[in-house]
């Protein structure tokens, strides 16, 4: 009898690890789809895999926003306009939470900062959608690079083509067009 029971206990603990296990495997592979989903711009995508809102935060300079899923698919628009590249480059589960390494690079970051941008970051959950991504660090980032080129860039557009002032705010399909003329307009200016 006792037998039973030791073997009923074991065959409990290892239903429970199993199903432990999935959940961690889900959270892991949804943000490999909403990784996915940022790299082929798939609009429609991105709704199933989020909270109804989204929390962002970038530690190392002290930013936060929240967007409700509305704003962050036309976020999503005005990214795409760039035609960005996302590769996971280190994943991991930790804590209830994922930590992964990732690298970016578009037509706006390439004309601004040169090469990918790699973030460290954390996505936490709300049970099974993605509540916040907080990015913990800049690992490849040229700051001085960036503004040098992001400045020259805008000091041209306000001398020679001041009917684009703004599109650097403009976080709209329209205000990634302006922002690609922008730069269109400035690499071709000689």
């Amino acid at each position: 009898m006792n037998k039973i029971k030791v073997l009923l206990l074991f065959v409990a603990i290892g239903i429970i690890s199993c199903k432990t296990s999935e959940k961690e495997i889900d959270k892991l592979e949804i943000v490999k789809k909403y990784y996915e989903v940022l790299d082929k711009s798939n609009v429609s995508g991105i709704e199933t895999l989020l909270t109804d809102s989204l929390s962002t935060k970038e530690t190392e300079y002290d930013y936060e926003q929240t967007f409700s899923k509305k704003e962050y698919v036309e976020w999503l628009k005005w990214d795409s306009v760039f035609e960005p590249t996302y590769k996971i480059l280190e994943i991991r589960q930790e804590n209830g939470t994922v930590r992964a390494k990732i690298s970016k690079t578009d037509k706006r970051i390439s004309f601004l900062h040169k090469e990918p941008i790699v973030t460290e970051q954390v996505i936490r959950f709300d049970k099974d959608k993605i509540s916040s991504i907080e990015t913990t660090k800049y690992v490849i980032f040229n700051d001085s690079v960036f503004v040098k080129n992001r400045d020259g860039l805008l000091n041209w557009i306000d001398k020679n083509h001041p009917e684009l002032n703004g599109f650097i705010y403009d976080q709209t399909k329209t205000g990634g067009i302006n922002y690609l003329k922008a730069i269109e307009l400035y690499e071709n200016k000689k």
